[in-house]
């Protein structure tokens, strides 16, 4: 007879440290909605309260709130019809609700008094495991802290959102003078894995890391331009994508932002840091504070430092005040140093060169590597933290240590010594002593192998072990961190100049074969569908499947047009044809291999990129995936099965939900999505379109994308994957086409397409309803694929064809003929 066992023995829980099911924002200002609008696109119910309004309905601040995401630009919501997640209340009658949510994060304006008070408000609603956190972008934990409960305070502490919520994938994390180390282990595993964020630990100073930093940068450019004389479009041509930032560049950034934002940000500063050493640097600039006087806030007010003027964008003159035509242009030789590749020669043509435009370049990132090595210790565990805050909170391609450490370490340190010295920076403070001694120096800078350099305790510190990362198989890594041998991930099967066949590092994981593109964008050249047709030969002969993943976004623009080019100026559209073959060989082995195929999509998935996608077993998406069969963009017609899958899963739809409905019903959709080049702007849109499917998981992390595919193909292997027996379908035929001909004309008539997007149309609708067939004729796949090569050589050969795809080879965007 067995002894009675004891009850197991629930492990000790510190409070708040609890799944997390329900979100509470506290602020329906523009920045909590767009919080409470992330939390519910991630799948989380949201309650979002405010002050009670006057009148009948006391949650009208809230509910307009809610309504208002829908006016915002870009959008917060991957879904319109997510809104209704999103609980608007009041603090007046639905208190007693906080009750309900499991993190509460209070986003109200940055007063210490008003946060204050609304503590006191909420505090005897909170849940007893509630985790209580402020999206404060620079107040005091320590203050905030100091006015809660003792047993409130652990599991109390900051998570600073970067605006917009949904895009900016930074959120600082900092804790407070008494927060629980398990707390901030907890959250950032849940902002990580449950919303997607890239998690930087922040030291309790005034604006963190990434605004510190951010925004030091800012005030250096506005007294570095009046140093050297430029103008505001001058040093946004300099300091956006040539310097690896984003295309906004400062000014153009600060308008954005909001003129009174970024004077918030730097009276911080002011305020809170009177013993900086480069104190000075904080002043208002006095157009700054003018236009602050005037209302010019910046685009949200029409004017700042730029004002749109019909389809002119024009530029304030600082002297006279007045705005006037942007007309930046870049000297040769700064254009030319700015365009070095190797960052050790661009930094030192910069320093060379005398013209005004290259002093400015070299003096802001004096300034800023400067700033950031004198303060490292005081606002930040590492060097790492502060070069990703950076990257992840003002889209740097590196952070400022990177950018120093590749150009070389010691000798850009000498550099900005001297200029200490001779009285050129914005301080008189000398670099720290590691910057020049010990093992930064032995080390030829802050990031290794080993970790990145933390100054409190004089050592490289590595990454943090929580088991979320575990996921994360190819995290995007500092310059410096992975040595020659680890940076490429994996084991290479096959590589040549287009297309990488290899497996990820055991254990669990060297069973599945991954294809990686190598070409630009990850555009679909000969080589690449040669590659795949390669992959999933060795696939079937070897592994247990195959996962497309790309290293970094795009998943892939689409088919390779330069590629073709050649082919088609010498044997016109029938040397095409053996490519185009290849293409929907490429996507009907990827639906009927031997082994499962699962696509990992992140950012844009156009064209053959969406094809090849569509058509595998599975696929997991990043939620900022934008696929879209966009070929009538270029006077085409999807060639690789894109229109033969919208066929079939029109049919499938229907079998599935309404096998009564007429056919076309469920035809329309995918009809209007490909005539239009709809892109879908979030996996959800997609999945709504139907390019996705509702068992394709959608994953918050895009990090944590190649772990997912690996594990979706194994689960599929195990649960004995066979591919789906051929089997015929219905097409809407001649009536099919005739309805959507009859839709078209009254786009055409209306002024919506040209006349040659009308043409485009019908070549749509011929091809995805089957052709001159009769209605609900049963068709098979290389029925719709030879329709499908016949309108797309077709139509390769009309001269406004050709006219779009030059312009769209020559400027990069689609050309309306």
């Amino acid at each position: 007879m067995e002894t009675a066992k004891n009850p197991p023995v629930e492990p000790a829980v510190a409070p708040s440290l609890g799944r997390i099911r329900k979100i509470a924002v506290l602020g329906a200002g523009v920045m909590g909605a767009q919080i409470a609008a992330h939390c519910v696109n991630a799948g989380f119910p949201v309650l979002l309260y405010d002050l009670p309004a006057q009148g009948a309905d006391r949650s009208a601040v809230a509910r307009k709130a809610v309504t208002g995401l829908a006016r915002l630009n870009p959008a917060p919501l991957a879904l319109p019809a997510l809104a209704r997640h999103i609980e608007p209340l009041n603090y007046d009658e639905h208190l007693d609700r906080l009750h309900e949510c499991d993190l509460v994060i209070e986003a109200i304006a940055e007063r210490l008094d008003w946060k204050e008070q609304l503590y006191r408000l909420i505090l005897p609603a909170l849940g007893p495991r509630a985790t209580l956190a402020s999206n404060t972008s620079g107040l005091s934990l320590g203050a905030l802290s100091a006015s809660l409960p003792e047993d409130i305070q652990p599991r109390f502490c900051g998570v600073h959102f970067f605006n917009p919520p949904r895009y900016m994938p930074l959120v600082e994390l900092i804790p407070g003078p008494r927060t629980a180390p398990e707390l901030l282990d907890r959250l950032e595993t849940f902002l990580v894995a449950g919303l997607g964020k890239r998690v930087v630990r922040a030291k309790d100073t005034p604006n963190f890391i990434g605004n510190r930093i951010g925004v030091f940068g800012i005030m250096a450019a506005m007294v570095e331009a009046d140093r050297h004389g430029l103008t505001y479009d001058m040093v946004d041509e300099l300091t956006g994508k040539r310097l690896g930032r984003a295309k906004s560049g400062t000014f153009r950034t600060a308008d954005v932002v909001g003129l009174d934002t970024l004077a918030h940000v730097m009276r911080t500063m002011q305020d809170g840091l009177p013993d900086d050493p480069f104190h000075p640097a904080f002043a208002t600039p006095p157009v700054l504070a003018e236009l602050l006087r005037n209302g010019a806030l910046g685009q949200k007010a029409g004017a700042g430092f730029y004002r749109k003027a019909g389809k002119a964008i024009l530029r304030l003159d600082p002297q006279t005040r007045d705005y006037v035509p942007a007309d930046a242009r870049l000297d040769d030789a700064v254009a030319a140093a700015l365009a070095q590749r190797d960052p050790v020669g661009r930094l030192q043509a910069l320093r060379a060169c005398d013209h005004p435009q290259a002093r400015f370049v070299w003096a802001l990132l004096r300034d800023t590597f400067h700033y950031a090595a004198v303060h490292l210790a005081d606002i930040a565990d590492n060097a790492r933290d502060l070069d990703q805050a950076m990257r992840w909170g003002f889209g740097h391609a590196q952070g400022p240590f990177e950018v120093w450490q590749a150009a070389g370490w010691l000798q850009v340190a000498r550099w900005i010594q001297e200029d200490i010295d001779q009285g050129h920076a914005l301080a008189a403070v000398p670099l720290p002593a590691w910057v020049f001694e010990g093992p930064v120096a032995q080390a030829g800078g802050v990031h290794t192998p080993a970790g990145s350099w933390n100054p409190s305790r004089g050592e490289f510190q590595a990454r943090r072990k929580l088991p979320v990362y575990a996921a994360h198989l190819a995290p995007p890594l500092m310059f410096g961190e992975a040595t020659e041998a680890g940076a490429l991930l994996g084991d290479t099967v096959y590589e040549d100049a287009d297309i990488r066949l290899w497996t990820a590092p055991a254990p669990g994981r060297g069973d599945v074969l991954i294809a990686s593109f190598k070409t630009k964008m990850h555009t679909i050249s000969p080589a690449v569908t040669a590659g795949l047709l390669r992959a999933i030969d060795l696939a079937e002969h070897s592994y247990r499947g195959l996962v497309v993943w790309q290293d970094g976004e795009p998943f892939s623009a689409g088919a390779d047009l330069q590629a073709m080019l050649p082919a088609f100026m010498q044997g016109g559209a029938a040397a095409i044809e053996p490519m185009e073959r290849d293409l929907q060989r490429v996507a009907q082995r990827m639906r009927n291999a031997q082994v499962p195929t699962v696509v990992a999509l992140a950012g844009l998935a156009l064209g053959g990129g969406c094809e090849i996608a569509v058509h595998a077993s599975a696929r997991v998406a990043h939620m900022e995936t934008y696929i879209g069969l966009v070929e009538v963009g270029v006077g085409l017609v999807p060639g690789a099965g894109g229109l033969a899958y919208c066929a079939r899963r029109a049919a499938e739809l229907r079998a599935a939900s309404a096998p009564d409905a007429p056919l076309l019903w469920f035809v329309q959709k995918f009809a209007q999505a490909v005539a239009t080049a709809q892109v879908s702007r979030s996996a959800l849109e997609a999945r709504d379109i139907g390019y996705l499917r509702e068992s394709d998981p959608i994953v918050p992390h895009p990090d944590a994308l190649l772990h997912a595919a690996l594990q979706q193909a194994g689960a599929l292997a195990d649960a004995g994957w066979r591919p789906p027996l051929p089997q015929p379908f219905p097409v809407a035929g001649r009536d099919g086409i005739a309805t959507l001909t009859a839709q078209l004309v009254n786009m055409r008539d209306g002024g919506f397409v040209s006349a040659y997007d009308y043409e485009l149309g019908l070549a749509v609708a011929e091809v995805i309803c089957g052709g001159d067939v009769d209605p609900g004729s049963l068709v098979d796949e290389e029925w719709m694929l030879a329709q499908e090569r016949r309108a797309f050589l077709r139509l390769l050969g009309q001269p406004k064809t050709q006219e779009r795809i030059a312009g769209m080879l020559k400027t990069g965007k689609p050309v309306r003929n």
